[in-house]
């Protein structure tokens, strides 16, 4: 898995690499597909200045590729294109070489189209060269060219992050006024593509320097040998060495192109198409086509017990701890299991519950006074404890089991006692019996 940018962008793998930064395949987890994330290498202020103008640029154009979004994750930036896969025109050449003048026009006609965009918003590109122009991986179908690469690119009177006498971009690309130390301008931007053009339809990188020098000295020479006229007279015009004598923007040269392409001669049978490949290649080891994919340990084909992952019961995390394997289910006291395999860990066998306390009845026959006879039993039932039933004896833990001598001394038993007559009947015996002996001690007394 790749490394992850603001819990969005994980990168995949690298696919480019510039001045300041390099190109990398990466998912966007938030929109469900891969981007192109240019990640910046260098720190300094000047550097991330330019990182700062080049992300806040947004064109929305169909031959732009400008930056659609931008994170920050430490002491690291990065802003996300579209992901282009048909490599630049600079892998277009070394696959075909010479491009048919037909094929070339078109591409002219987006990359003009791009360009009007891009300097309707005020935007100078300053480095338009073939390494910086994309394809789309079209195949033989029509091409799709999309301008990219705008780290150095300025809005016309923005204050400039170079000294004056400094010119930024790539070699054989400026234009004779940028080498003078001029201020950039739309008509810089113009010169390069007539750069471009002349390196599509000869196959290999222009001589600026001549160029400029000879049409300094003799004007503009003749079509080279292949390049039809009226296709080499648009491309002449955007490299005047004047910045006067060529298209004033890039609206005029697509016109003026578009005329030339209806005078260009039908392409003939034995002509090879063009076809634009992918040239990224295929995605690296744990991400497939729907995104990064998940580890074996997070996603197994079975849960334990054999179940499936989606009928695997559910268990809280604790945040790295292990998780008590869950309690079996309950089972009959009598049921012995079968021998378990040898573990690395000893388990304990398995005790029976201690037997349920004998239940204790209760007397439910009626009351009879003493010396009758007492009814039969009735239907017993349990006695609950308290209540003035007596309780059962207490067993297990140290106690003896009912009907064993108790090993602690025991209180004498009380005598029975006979009931005596009701208080109606004794109080009036006692009151004759204390009248008598008043009489007869009274009679003793006489004699």
């Amino acid at each position: 898995m790749g490394e992850v940018f603001a819990g969005r962008y994980e990168l995949a793998d690298p696919i480019g690499r510039g001045g300041v930064g390099a190109v990398w395949r990466a998912w966007d987890h938030r929109r469900r597909r891969y981007v192109a994330a240019k990640v910046l290498q260098q720190s300094d202020a000047h550097t991330l200045l330019r990182f700062v103008r080049e992300q806040a640029l947004r064109i929305d154009h169909p031959h732009v590729l400008a930056p659609a979004s931008w994170a920050a994750d430490d002491d690291q930036v990065l802003f996300t294109m579209d992901l282009v896969s048909g490599g630049s025109l600079a892998h277009l050449i070394g696959d075909y070489g010479a491009l048919p003048p037909r094929f070339v026009a078109l591409l002219l006609d987006q990359l003009l189209a791009g360009l009007a965009a891009v300097h309707a918003e005020g935007v100078i590109h300053r480095d338009i060269k073939p390494a910086n122009i994309l394809l789309e991986a079209t195949g033989s179908g029509r091409p799709h060219l999309r301008l990219s690469d705008f780290g150095i690119s300025m809005r016309q009177g923005e204050p400039r992050l170079t000294e004056t006498n400094y010119v930024v971009g790539t070699p054989g690309y400026f234009a004779p006024e940028q080498l003078l130390g001029s201020e950039p301008d739309f008509t810089a931007d113009l010169f390069a593509v007539g750069l471009v053009a002349l390196y599509l339809l000869q196959g290999r990188k222009p001589d600026s320097q001549a160029l400029v020098e000879h049409f300094a000295a003799h004007g503009t020479p003749s079509a080279p040998e292949g390049i039809p006229e009226p296709l080499w007279q648009v491309v002449a015009t955007l490299l005047q060495p004047d910045p006067q004598a060529r298209f004033r923007t890039a609206t005029g040269a697509r016109k003026a192109l578009a005329s030339a392409a209806e005078l260009l001669p039908e392409p003939g049978t034995e002509e090879e198409p063009v076809e634009v490949f992918d040239q990224i290649g295929p995605l690296p080891p744990g991400f497939g086509p729907d995104g990064p994919e998940a580890k074996a340990s997070e996603a197994p084909d079975q849960a334990p017990g054999g179940m499936s992952p989606a009928a695997a019961p559910e268990r809280p995390s604790t945040d790295g701890f292990p998780l008590a394997p869950p309690a079996p289910p309950a089972q009959d006291p009598t049921f012995i299991p079968a021998q378990a395999p040898t573990a690395s860990v000893h388990q304990p066998a398995p005790t029976a519950p201690p037997p349920a306390p004998a239940p204790v009845y209760a007397d439910t026959r009626p009351y009879t006074a003493p010396g009758q006879p007492r009814p039969g039993p009735q239907h017993p039932i349990p006695a609950q404890p308290g209540y003035g039933y007596p309780q059962a004896p207490p067993q297990g833990y140290g106690y003896p089991p009912p009907g064993s001598p108790s090993p602690y001394p025991q209180a004498p038993a009380a005598t029975p006692t006979r009931p005596g007559p009701s208080p109606k009947i004794a109080v009036p015996v006692l009151l004759v019996a204390l009248v008598c002996l008043a009489v007869g001690f009274w009679a003793l007394t006489q004699t």
